[in-house]
């Protein structure tokens, strides 16, 4: 079972989320600032935390700040009544995974925490799992059915970066900043030439499909 953080200031809106995260299969740890958060994630693990912005003693900025200059990499959902952009920003700045604005859809909510929680174990292990089909990152294989081939570096880099965010669209740009890095002096249209060679070599595969998106780039359907 997953353990998140619940990070509020206020009772009523702590306990309202930790009966619906209780209810969708968490369990729930809760803080009632930053400084009081700091203490649960020493004693305890904690797979996400669900973090208030303003909060006495230590608020939801300084809390993530100081959490990452630890090193912790722990999956934040940033929930604040703050709607402007440069608030935004600077959630993401400090180190924030996502951001979600009051009043919250607990719908949504879940689904975004569910999200996070994916992606972080597959950063973790650095394997993906897509039905039949596992990827492995440190050894650049893509294996199904006990046979396995492996994939030049940026061929994998590019699958793997669509295979993480299913239904997703990647813009050519994107993708050249994500796996060649922004100072390459590539043409986007590498990106369409290695794509096209990932495109054939899983043509008619049953889990999954690239699909190019015209004048805007490519994302991945999960069948």
């Amino acid at each position: 079972m997953f353990q998140i953080l619940v990070v509020e200031d206020d009772r009523s809106t702590r306990m309202l989320m930790k009966a619906v995260l209780s209810h969708g299969g968490y369990e729930v740890f809760e803080a009632e600032d930053g400084l009081a958060a700091l203490e649960v994630t020493d004693r305890q693990h904690i797979d996400l935390i669900v973090l208030d912005v303003m909060m006495p003693k230590m608020d939801g900025y300084a809390f993530t700040e100081q959490l990452r200059d630890c090193g912790d990499n722990t999956p934040i959902l940033m929930i604040t009544a703050k709607q402007l952009p440069e608030e935004k920003c600077r959630g993401f700045l400090v180190g924030t995974d996502d951001y979600m604005v009051k009043p919250v859809n607990e719908e949504e909510m879940l689904l975004r925490i569910n999200a996070l929680l994916r992606r972080a174990k597959i950063a973790n292990e650095r394997k993906l799992r897509v039905g039949k089909v596992l990827l492995d990152y440190d050894a650049l294989t893509v294996s199904k059915d006990g046979s396995s081939q492996t994939l030049p570096q940026k061929e994998f880099y590019l699958l793997y970066k669509l295979l993480s965010y299913p239904g997703q669209i990647f813009t050519r740009l994107q993708l050249m900043d994500e796996v060649w890095g922004m100072e390459s002096n590539s043409a986007d249209t590498t990106v369409n030439v290695h794509i096209n060679r990932l495109r054939k070599k899983f043509e008619g595969w049953p889990e999954f499909e690239i699909i190019a998106i015209r004048g805007i780039g490519y994302k991945v359907v999960i069948f």
